[in-house]
């Protein structure tokens, strides 16, 4: 495949990209809640990656993307399948936080515990130093955390039942899949990322249509709301997101992606009619401010540090 705007400087590719990236994202907090209004969770999962793989597999043929595969390495199969393992993990919980949540937003600020754990895995895993600008926006981020989960005498099963438990769960898959997908997107073309992430998840989700013996058949309504949430979603955004990768550091992606919830905040007024409470809003806000801070102190280290 050759590569768009070759003339393009990378850094400004590697953050359009990233901002493609989140509005794409953004979108699928909320035309995934809308779905889910209408259809149940299995239903959502068989349509949402079936319309994906509709729309990735001819783009990959188009590009010639698709002739890449059977040329990888055993090391590159065997990352794919732990990518997919955990992307399954992230995505399944993902809706079904969205799903259970009264509103998407919510959940979109939670989900930016993500760059957190992705920090811990770096210094874990590779190596990465950790410093003191990095600690406030971690502190600022969990302080986010509590403001928006916040309320009287919650119990654990209150905490699953209300979405903010299972985000927990998914930005961890999240962030291991990132680490991972980061250290092999030189031998590993985006576009089969994405492939591969929707081929898992669809597959996931036509085992439990067939065993759980759920219907088909579902509204015009959902049907639309399924179509370009996946357009959105797992098509523009996951190619978007695993593209970016290639041009700009991990970190500054997730100063942009921080931002999805206040495009979540808006399509949530204007397409559900529905906004957080005051305490979550300004929950919010803290851990998007947390996740700037977090990520610019990553940006400065390595800046100091050189080549």
């Amino acid at each position: 495949m050759k590569d768009l705007f070759p003339n393009l400087n990378p850094t400004v590719k590697g953050i359009s990209l990233a901002f493609l990236a989140t509005l794409g994202m953004a979108n699928v907090y909320v035309f995934s809640k809308a779905a889910l209004l209408e259809v149940n969770y299995y239903q959502f999962q068989f349509y949402w990656f079936g319309f994906a793989l509709i729309y990735i597999l001819p783009f990959l043929i188009i590009t010639g993307t698709i002739k890449k595969i059977p040329g990888l390495s055993k090391a590159s199969n065997i990352t794919l399948v732990i990518i997919g393992v955990l992307e399954l993990g992230a995505a399944s919980l993902l809706f079904l936080a969205i799903q259970l949540a009264d509103n998407p937003t919510t959940i979109s600020f939670l989900s930016n515990l993500t760059p957190i754990f992705v920090t811990i895995l770096g210094i874990r895993f590779l190596g990465e130093r950790f410093n003191s600008v990095e600690a406030i926006g971690i502190i600022l981020t969990i302080a986010g955390v509590i403001l928006i989960t916040y309320t009287r005498d919650t119990s654990i099963a209150e905490f699953f039942g209300k979405g903010s438990g299972w985000i927990l769960v998914s930005s961890i898959f999240s962030s291991i899949s990132i680490i991972t997908a980061k250290s092999r997107i030189k031998d590993i073309h985006p576009g089969i990322l994405t492939l591969n992430r929707v081929v898992f998840l669809f597959v996931f989700a036509v085992a439990a249509m067939i065993i759980r013996q759920e219907s088909f058949a579902i509204s015009g309504t959902a049907t639309l709301n399924l179509a370009i949430g996946s357009l959105l979603g797992p098509f523009m955004t996951g190619l978007a997101q695993y593209s970016a990768l290639k041009y700009i550091e991990a970190s500054r992606t997730m100063i942009i992606q921080s931002t999805r919830s206040l495009f979540v905040l808006v399509g949530s007024l204007i397409y559900l009619s529905i906004l957080p409470e005051m305490l979550q809003l300004i929950g919010g806000l803290v851990t998007i401010v947390g996740v700037i801070v977090m990520t610019w102190g990553k940006m400065k280290f390595k800046k100091k540090a050189g080549p």
